[in-house]
């Protein structure tokens, strides 16, 4: 996913409050792991990048327009060992 990127205003709030900075987010996409595709999303279609960043597993999840080659980020997080598993990249199966 290497152009131009939009920064929704959520995804601005999201950093603020978990202490993540667009270098970061920047490095999840261009380095991390694909672990999730979403063809079906609307307006386009949207995919989950995963890397840890110093010792400290992020997401990231990207929409990309492939028609004007843009991708908008959505949003961030630090995903919950309560949702996924020890690798934070598979979703626990429910019980």
């Amino acid at each position: 996913l290497k152009g131009s990127y939009e920064w929704k205003k959520h995804t601005l709030q999201r950093m603020a409050e978990r202490n993540v900075l667009q270098a970061e987010i920047i490095e999840v996409i261009l380095q991390g792991e694909l672990i999730g595709k979403y063809d079906d999303d609307k307006p386009f279609p949207s995919a989950l990048f995963f890397k840890m960043i110093k010792q400290r597993p992020l997401h990231v999840v990207v929409s990309v327009n492939k028609v004007e080659l843009f991708a908008s980020i959505i949003t961030v997080y630090e995903p919950s060992i309560e949702i996924f598993e020890t690798d934070f990249k598979t979703k626990k199966k429910l019980r």
